[in-house]
């Protein structure tokens, strides 16, 4: 199991790392940089809006397919047919949910007419997320890894060119239309791929199947749609609590500071996506073995300090560099998007321990606790942006994301360590910790002493001693690196 999991993860980031950055940070960046930061946070406010409902269109069908499939490969045949005609069924409630809220919010013609091709999209990308957490139950790590950059590889070819011809008269919409053509191709070649595999020749739509469903994935629903906010309600905020173009302006340096924190957040899920069905076959017994048992803390341990070692370098270094970084990035209001991505950055640490502790706790059906605490989470979030927004503005919403992420993870850390009966070793939390003072040293040393040296060279010679401690410290073991390239 260990072995399948690490060549998952290989084959998962190899591709990604080398796509999905590109969009993020030349695409996604070469747009806000043509349409600017005022048009950008227009399209970003009301993106996140659209994000934040999305679980209408799921209800968290997929989490539960992804768990369900790796328990009980064999209902794959049974499921696939009732759960796409469920997915049907769920795009009207979410685009009736979606538009409400829109009017409630006082939306124009303009918004309504660019909310419905988010809604499109969203929709899109639901059902490529739900295609594919079928391979992902199956362990058919390979062909998940492919599906999941075609629709970006698809994007960055239309959006590059767009930038490229019309880069002066390039609209916002233009952007919105990209993404439609890249999730349409792909969700047609995962349905077709799927359909050879399981014999679908037709959907067939059955009621009683579908309650049973939506009964079952209530839970992992909730669970989405609070994380979802929490984590994507602070442009909203900041666009309606602010007046009028200034909550734009606003919303777009949000967008900008954010944008970096969310490609290397990235990594962070990806490592995710093959964790999730290997934890549920490693729970799938309510008395498992010790073997087992051992199998499961191994496996903790050692994603654990891989995403602190990748997660802790990153924040740190990428706070104390924020200006010339947001410079390489834009050509406009770089020290608005540098102050607020110094605080924002460092939500890379609490992610990536979410996303290792939170996707545990997942597998073994531990909703009930994980609901309570993201309610928690987003009635902290939003409390503080209340505070915080009308003062310092985007600045203020990205302490109140940061207050939210750290709450959720240290209590996430709590629940699975008592569930799973997990002592943390006191060695093992001081060579942590050791970690952590000498990445802050090594930034500290050289901002301070490499003055004279590139900002990028510093940021070299801060990776080098980063990886080298990884090393040292024992939080990175080198045996486990050489599997994953032998068993990629």
């Amino acid at each position: 199991m260990k072995k399948k999991l690490l060549s998952g993860l290989f084959w998962v980031l190899l591709l990604n790392l080398l796509i999905k950055p590109f969009w993020l940070l030349g695409i996604e960046v070469g747009v806000q940089n043509a349409v600017g930061a005022e048009q950008y946070g227009f399209y970003f406010a009301i993106f996140n809006l659209a994000y934040i409902f999305n679980i209408l269109l799921d209800m968290g069908v997929t989490n539960f397919n992804t768990r369900n499939i790796a328990q009980y490969p064999q209902l794959i045949d049974k499921h696939l047919s009732g759960i796409l005609c469920l997915k049907v069924m769920l795009l009207g409630l979410f685009v009736l949910v979606t538009f409400s809220v829109g009017l409630l919010l006082g939306y124009d013609s303009r918004q309504f007419v660019l909310l419905a091709w988010l809604c499109l999209n969203q929709f899109l990308n639901s059902l490529i997320l739900y295609l594919r957490s079928n391979f992902e139950g199956l362990l058919l790590f390979k062909a998940d890894s492919v599906l999941s950059i075609m629709d970006r590889v698809l994007m960055i070819a239309i959006c590059g060119g767009l930038l490229l011809w019309r880069r002066d008269g390039f609209a916002i919409e233009w952007f919105v239309y990209a993404q439609t053509a890249g999730y349409v191709v792909t969700a047609l070649v995962a349905l077709i791929i799927l359909a050879r595999k399981t014999g679908l020749r037709r959907l067939r739509w059955s009621r009683p199947f579908a309650l049973a469903i939506l009964k079952k994935s209530a839970p992992f629903a909730l669970l989405v749609l609070l994380m979802a906010s929490y984590n994507r309600i602070d442009p909203v905020l900041i666009e309606r609590l602010l007046p009028d173009g200034t909550g734009n302006f606003q919303a777009g340096i949000y967008a900008g500071a954010f944008r970096l924190l969310d490609a290397l957040t990235m990594v962070a899920y990806l490592v995710s996506v093959p964790l999730l069905p290997v934890y549920a076959r490693l729970t799938a017994k309510k008395a498992p073995s010790t073997a087992e048992h051992a199998e499961l803390r191994d496996i903790t341990r050692m994603i654990f300090s891989l995403m602190m070692v990748f997660a802790v370098s990153v924040a740190v270094t990428c706070s104390f560099m924020s200006e010339p970084l947001m410079a390489l990035l834009y050509s406009e209001h770089v020290a608005e998007s540098a102050r607020v991505f110094r605080i924002l950055i460092y939500g890379i640490i609490p992610i990536a321990v979410t996303y290792v502790f939170g996707t545990l706790l997942t597998a073994n059906g531990s909703l009930r606790q994980l609901n309570l605490l993201a309610t928690t989470a987003l009635a902290l979030n939003i409390g503080v942006n209340l505070l915080l927004i009308p003062r310092l503005q985007a600045y203020g919403s990205a302490w109140a994301s940061i207050t939210a992420q750290s709450f959720m993870a240290a209590a996430q850390v709590v629940v699975a360590l008592r569930i799973f009966h997990i002592t943390p070793q006191a060695r093992y939390v001081v060579r942590l910790l050791a970690f952590v003072a000498i990445v802050v040293a090594a930034n500290i040393a050289a901002t301070g002493l490499l003055q004279g040296v590139t900002w990028w060279a510093q940021g070299i010679a801060v990776a080098v001693v980063a990886v080298a401690s990884g090393f040292a410290l024992r939080l990175v073991n080198l045996k486990e690196i050489q599997s994953i390239l032998q068993n990629g």
